[in-house]
């Protein structure tokens, strides 16, 4: 009986052993990652998850070399060098991809998301996803795999709050000179001013602009309490960009890496969105510590109804009518 017992458990053993699933053996290779922003960005923040999975995964087989804070320049530098697979993976802003890849402006239409449930469930869409990574291919021979989710672009001003559309008149917005958020500034009736990025603090401080949009995180980094008073919760822009890569590269993975490649970026992208949420709630927070008074809109209806008045505009841009509605209906559903 005793010898019958080790004969069954050596067979059991056989079956297990056979019947166990083998680790992968990844080839071995190196990733070169890039952003144009530093560390403590949320692009930093993805990159250094998708390489944390990746090496993990692999066994060390596949290394992630990340070039960050611009040392391989800016974002749409990094879309050139994708293109032509001098680096394989790079994080950006979706405005940057646009001009390479129109149809990734579908995802950039002011209050296409007034709010961030709306925005989950396009990027949580596959079968749209997939079919809109594969028009951004053709357009630039690059490949999202997965989407980043940074806070709203609030308004910040000096001189009071703002809590109505009226409330802007005789304001002087600072907007980057993007000629969709120009025109929904117009379409709210009043005249923007695209001054540079490296210009605005000073235009604050100097008084020739009264105010300005961005994320809280980019409002606390650059204390823009020091030159601003109040701020604006208003949700008609939301920071979005891509896990991108370079489809050269990609398409030449074997299946296995292939699979690990994709599971890493939707993973960076989910622990980023988490990550991206907490650092909004606290920028706001230590906003409003250093002084800054926070005001929410009493007329988000009116705002939202002028700025998607635009879009038909500018529709020949960002892929066609088709493709926004297809969106449109989803984020409906």
């Amino acid at each position: 009986m005793k010898r019958l017992m080790l004969v069954l458990s050596f067979a059991a053993a056989l079956i297990f052993t056979c019947s166990a699933p083998q680790a992968v053996e990844y080839k071995k290779m190196t990733i070169s990652a890039a952003t144009a922003n530093p560390d403590g960005s949320l692009h930093v923040e993805a990159i250094n998850k998708f390489k944390e999975i990746v090496e993990k995964e692999s066994n060390g087989a596949i290394t992630v070399k990340t070039f960050y804070g611009g040392s391989m320049g800016d974002e749409q530098a990094n879309v050139k060098q994708l293109r032509s697979n001098e680096i394989q993976l790079a994080v950006l802003a979706c405005g940057n991809l646009t001009p390479f890849a129109p149809s990734a402006g579908a995802l950039y239409l002011p209050y296409e998301f007034p709010n961030l449930a709306a925005a989950e469930k396009l990027l949580n869409n596959k079968p749209f996803m997939d079919k809109l990574a594969n028009q951004i291919v053709k357009e630039s021979k690059t490949r999202p795999l997965a989407w980043l989710i940074g806070g709203y672009r609030v308004i910040t001003n000096s001189k009071k709050p703002i809590e109505k559309m009226g409330d802007l008149q005789g304001l002087k917005i600072r907007v980057p000179p993007v000629e969709l958020q120009l025109a929904a500034f117009r379409s709210w009736g009043v005249e923007p001013h695209p001054l540079a990025w490296s210009e605005t603090f000073n235009g604050l401080q100097q008084g020739v602009i009264d105010g300005q949009e961005n994320p809280h995180a980019v409002n606390r980094d650059q204390k823009f309490w020091e030159v601003q008073k109040y701020i604006t919760d208003v949700h008609y822009l939301l920071w979005v960009g891509p896990v991108l890569v370079s489809e050269a590269w990609y398409r030449k993975l074997d299946p296995d890496t292939k699979a690990l490649i994709d599971r890493a970026a939707h993973e960076a992208a989910m622990y980023e969105w988490k990550w991206s949420a907490e650092q909004d709630a606290l920028a706001l927070k230590q906003c409003q510590d250093k002084g800054m008074v926070f005001s929410k809109l009493q007329d988000e209806d009116a705002w939202m109804k002028a700025a998607r008045g635009i879009w038909p505009k500018f529709y020949d841009k960002v892929g066609g009518q088709a493709l926004v509605s297809e969106a449109m209906e989803i984020i409906s559903k």
